[in-house]
């Protein structure tokens, strides 16, 4: 694989080639057909994409279709992972930090209207 996987994803265009083909393969010209530029132009992302290898190209016949291989996403759910379990811990320590906050707020409320 030539192609940085988190630069094939970060285009809108290719994400959404990637979203088209994963739900069912498609020849060139259908993959193009979604999309408001020229064929040259969505050729372009689909060789990006092909050689991450987030896309395969098949010869059948005389067409040539693209199925994904979404494998290669593994090494972005990784990534992200860690800034998943990162945040969630501090955000959890937020919420624990915010509770202890309202309880001893409302405790000095609760004193107050005895007085």
């Amino acid at each position: 694989m030539s192609k940085d996987i988190f630069k094939a994803i970060a285009d809108p265009t290719r994400r959404e080639i990637i979203n088209l083909i994963a739900h069912q393969s498609m020849n060139l010209n259908a993959v193009a057909d979604n999309f408001d530029m020229s064929r040259p132009a969505v050729s372009k992302h689909i060789k990006i994409l092909t050689s991450c290898g987030l896309l395969v190209i098949k010869q059948q016949g005389r067409e040539r279709f693209c199925h994904a291989d979404l494998r290669q996403l593994k090494e972005v759910t990784d990534w992200t992972e860690q800034y998943r379990r990162f945040w969630s811990q501090k955000l959890d320590a937020l919420g624990q930090f915010l509770d202890q906050e309202k309880q001893s707020t409302d405790n000095i409320n609760h004193k107050n209207e005895k007085l």
